[in-house]
């Protein structure tokens, strides 16, 4: 049984070239979200390749089986997908050349004729996140699933499958409940991938404002480090628009810095910055370079906020909850200078606070 997939909204060809999309792979089967991400790409000519796991995406880009892939990279509930973003640092091969976001919302499904309640819930490890309140509410046991739509694929018996709402008349499913996610107008960035070699790199003069994201690798870790890379930007004028670290496998204490920024890497001052980097004997990569929507710029709602932070105006008693300041902390708010320690091992502060007194005294003798 087949079902027409909602296209995501339309994206413009990759300015950076790499060729007509005539073969585009993503993480299948058909009906997940990255499908409903890969229409937009696609034309009538192009083939899309559904397959197992993000490596596999990859691979099939990076030996050119498939012109083009398609991968989530962030969701705006859950964050970045590490498969992706690891894989995307680790291949030489690949690159990404545009961005896509899909509105993501989820419907729990069962097999038809399902009388008993369910006891398990199966979804991609994001979606169960996405998800947790459903999950929670009728006491589920979690399942994890290759993807979403892979979930509503092979249910079985005694299970309630998370998925995007076209996998109902997809797959022959049941609706069992609509919208059980826990944040309504979530979305989910997708990349488009290619060969790294099948990319010309060439400034359209049409395009006025680019993305690009970048892998900085420091020689050296300590003290200072991430001051030192993101000063660089910044004295160049070049807006930081995201910024994660990622461990470097197996190695206790070394980084990687995963940087979106507002330019493109060809443009003066962000290929100045990038040569510092490399004259610093720091190891960059390009990750990818898209025209920017926009999509990032956005203000944060006040009840999207962590729990429990505290903003300008905050009271006394929630900053001090809020930030662990203490009783310097409130003194150097107050506009006084934190309180002086004892200098002597050992010494009680009020011995301390003798001594603060007869310094006054002996300093006007």
């Amino acid at each position: 049984m087949s079902a027409p997939v909602p296209a995501a909204a339309p994206a413009p060809a990759p300015t950076l070239g790499g060729g007509p999309v005539t073969t585009l792979a993503y993480l299948g089967p058909e009906g997940s979200f990255t499908h409903q991400a890969a229409t937009g790409w696609s034309s009538a000519e192009t083939i899309l390749v559904p397959l197992r796991t993000v490596p596999e995406v990859f691979a099939a880009v990076a030996s050119g089986e498939a012109s083009h892939g398609v991968v989530a990279i962030e969701s705006s509930v859950e964050g970045y997908v590490v498969p992706s973003l690891d894989a995307i640092v680790s291949a030489p091969e690949v690159v990404a050349v545009d961005e896509a976001f899909v509105s993501i919302t989820f419907d729990a499904f069962v097999l038809p004729g399902s009388d008993a309640p369910p006891q398990q819930a199966t979804a991609h490890p994001h979606g169960l996140a996405q998800c947790q309140g459903f999950v929670d509410r009728h006491g589920l046991l979690p399942v994890p699933a290759s993807s979403n739509a892979a979930a509503c694929r092979d249910i079985q018996p005694g299970q309630v499958a998370l998925g995007p709402p076209l996998c109902g008349e997809l797959y022959g499913l049941t609706t069992w409940e609509q919208g059980v996610e826990d944040f309504a107008g979530a979305r989910t960035r997708f990349l488009l991938l290619t060969r790294r070699d099948a990319v010309s790199p060439r400034q359209d003069e049409t395009r006025a404002t680019w993305r690009s994201m970048l892998a900085v690798t420091p020689h050296l870790t300590g003290p200072g480090v991430l001051a030192r890379i993101t000063a660089a930007f910044g004295a160049r004028g070049v807006n930081l628009s995201s910024l994660i670290t990622r461990p470097v496998k197996a190695l206790e204490g070394r980084y990687v810095f995963i940087l979106t920024v507002d330019a493109a890497p060809w443009s003066g001052d962000l290929h100045e910055v990038l040569r510092g980097l490399l004259d610093a004997g720091d190891s960059v990569k390009t990750l990818g370079v898209f025209p920017s929507r926009g999509e990032l710029d956005r203000t944060v709602d006040i009840d999207r906020v962590p729990a429990g932070s505290v903003r300008s105006g905050s009271t006394p008693a929630d900053l001090d909850r809020g930030l662990l300041w203490g009783d310097e902390g409130r003194e150097a708010d107050r506009g006084g200078e934190p309180r002086a320690k004892a200098t002597r091992a050992g010494e009680p502060r009020g011995h301390e606070a003798l001594r603060e007194t007869r310094g006054g005294e002996d300093d006007a003798s």
